[in-house]
């Protein structure tokens, strides 16, 4: 190209107040062209939601969508969707009632709310930032340690320290609270009685994995096999901030690819093995190195990530990011120390991405082994397993669990069968005790999860053993590798590493400019005539109905404002080309960042756009094959 380019690339924000203007600056634009409108603005607003405007609304679809394309369809995967209310039953086996929570605090007089551990973390950070001039290198060394620990720190431990270092409430000043649990879904009753709870699901993984075995079935009964959902999921946070990255409804985009855990190779790595990139393993994080390049294949092999698939999906969702625009310096995979993965995961990995808020996790790969699955088939006594035929049997010794079905029947009718499924999903330790009440006892009291109720077991009703003997098949239950995209994260992050500013014509103004690429732009074009002008404007209506006839997202703008604040609008609003039309026989075609402009003729105009918007030419391309316009 041979105009030189007049945009700036963001500056790197160093200071925490350069970091704050830029972020205001940037939310400013994002709220003044609609991408984001405070929920329920006219009754007030409510903290922790906010609507996508029309600009909004599409830059996340054409991000699910080139995702749709990146993963489901790139890997066939099985894409579902399910209720956002969830049984009680479903999440108190997943462990979310119990479990998913965050430590809270309250000021004393107002009542007002916090999460403990931010205003821990927040102190901390305030301190080594702001006043490292004045702490000593011991105090620094404490803070830091509190730093890394603080996902390990008990709710007793967590109050000593917010009282040992005088914590008080923002803004007020007032003491807190002990810190106590508070579960973060948002529940309700499904019906009207009220006796049947449920809950706004945290997650869509666990519609994945209650319909395991039909998706199996549907597949084949073949593994791998990977099933994906995009939906809404809810989190009552304590108190959101961070704008539009910390909210309490949000869309998530999961994957849960489904995997012998005995061979977790995957035949298209070598597809990714090659690439490099930012990645901060625990050893470097404990260690108090930085993230570096790193080739994937050689992490792979030396064993640092734990395995061929979870390398594969680590690579691709770095394609994903990369491409949809997200700068590749600004983005780290980090590993998860030992003290933030769950007792049952064999490896897990964030992708994260810097902004104005510092290091924002975005995508988490994991590696959950096969604890979802067994943990539903326990609880809803289905058992969630596949199955390996092998070409000559095997002699193995093996648990035989023979429900008696006429006996069940006759004493339990209609629910015998959910029973029997009950009966045969019993793990080999609760099938032998099973076996030893009933020889000393005669019968036995039996819980069955999908009747909510316990059921007596007679011993003509069962037949339990051991037994050695030859087998034409492996039943076990997969291991699951899962990346899961917050969407609306990844959207705002994508929106600070396009966002820049330039100088206006008169030189004493900054315009906004979202670079964002057309994969992704909320519309590819902008149609303008010159002047109003009935002429140009049918020259404009003319284009128009070729782009819509070829599916490209444009706007036409007839208004009355002068060209360059219309090109500088359409600018802020990150759309990469605009066609002026100037004559009744030829337009021009604006591209975004470089404000460069060639002259085509009328007919070819929406053809030529079709071309670049959808990546079969390039703009240098374009420039290099098209008389150029100079009007800027």
């Amino acid at each position: 190209m041979d105009a030189p380019t007049e945009q700036q690339q963001p500056a790197q924000l160093s200071s925490g107040n350069d970091r704050e203007a830029f972020r205001q600056t940037l939310w400013n634009t994002l709220l003044r062209r609609s991408f984001y409108l405070p929920s329920f603005k006219i009754y007030g607003g409510v903290s922790g939601f906010y609507d996508y405007g029309p600009p909004g609304f599409a830059l996340k679809n054409n991000i699910l969508k080139f995702w749709r394309e990146h993963f489901v369809y790139e890997e066939h995967m099985l894409e579902i969707e399910c209720p956002s209310v969830t049984p009680e039953a479903v999440l108190k086996a997943s462990g979310h009632v119990d479990k998913f929570t965050d430590l809270m605090v309250k000021d004393d007089k107002t009542g007002t709310c916090f999460r403990a551990d931010h205003l821990l973390r927040d102190y901390c950070n305030d301190k080594l930032e702001k006043d490292h001039l004045t702490i000593s290198a011991e105090q620094a060394s404490e803070l830091k340690n509190v730093l890394a620990l603080l996902e390990d720190l008990s709710c007793q431990e967590l109050g000593l320290k917010i009282k040992e270092y005088g914590i008080t409430a923002p803004h007020t000043k007032n003491p807190l609270s002990d810190p106590y649990p508070f579960n973060l879904m948002f529940q309700t009753s499904i019906g009207p009685s009220g006796q049947s709870p449920g809950y706004m699901r945290p997650e869509t993984a666990q519609g994945i994995f209650v319909n395991f075995r039909d998706l199996y079935y549907y597949n084949g009964k073949k593994l791998p096999f990977a099933a994906a959902q995009v939906g809404q999921a809810f989190r009552n946070e304590i108190s959101p901030r961070q704008g539009p990255l910390r909210v309490r409804e949000f869309t998530l985009a999961e994957i849960e690819h489904f995997v012998d855990p005995e061979n977790k190779s995957h035949p298209k790595f070598s597809n990714v093995a090659e690439l490099e990139f930012l990645m901060f393993p625990r050893e470097a994080q404990l260690s108090g190195q930085s993230a570096k390049k790193i080739c994937l294949g050689e992490a792979v092999a030396k064993g640092t990530i734990n395995n061929e698939t979870l390398g594969y999906f680590i690579g691709r969702v770095y394609l994903f990011l990369t491409k949809i625009g997200i700068d590749k310096n600004r983005l780290r995979f980090r590993q998860h120390l030992a003290n933030e993965m769950a007792h049952y995961a064999a490896d897990c990995w964030d992708a994260e991405i810097e902004a104005s808020y510092g290091w924002i996790e975005c995508v988490g790969i994991a590696d959950r082994s096969a604890y979802d699955l067994q943990a539903h088939s326990e609880k809803s006594g289905v058992a969630l397993v596949a199955e390996e035929k092998f070409a000559e049997p095997k002699e193995v010794e093996q648990l035989v669990i023979t429900p008696v079905k006429k006996d069940l029947g006759i004493a339990f009718k209609g629910d015998h069968k959910k029973v029997v499924e009950s009966l045969e999903a019993m793990k080999e330790q609760e099938a032998m005790a099973m076996k030893a009440t009933l020889e000393s006892k005669g019968e036995v009291e039996f819980y069955v999860c999908t009747l909510g109720k316990n059921v007596t077991i007679k011993k003509n009703m069962v037949s339990i053993s051991k037994e050695r003997t030859k087998v034409h098949q492996r039943v076990f239950t997969p291991s699951v590798i899962e990346p899961s995209f917050g969407i609306g994260r990844i959207m705002y992050c994508l929106s600070e590493h396009s966002f820049s500013t330039r100088p206006g014509k008169a030189g004493d103004e900054q315009l906004g400019l979202l670079s964002f690429s057309p994969l992704v732009a909320p519309m590819k074009c902008m149609v303008f005539p010159l002047v109003q002008n009935q002429q140009f404007e049918e020259g404009a209506k003319v284009i128009s109905e070729s782009l819509t006839s070829i599916r490209i997202s444009h706007k036409i703008d007839m208004t009355g404002t002068s060209i360059g604040k219309r090109y500088a609008r359409s600018d802020e609003l990150g759309v990469p080309f605009a066609i002026t039309v100037d004559s009744d026989t030829s337009v021009t075609i604006r591209e975004r960042d470089s404000k460069d402009q060639v002259r085509v003729s009328l007919k070819e105009a929406a053809s030529v756009l079709s071309s670049v918007a959808e990546g079969k030419m390039t703009w240098q391309d374009v420039w290099a094959s098209f008389p150029h316009h100079s009007s800027e």
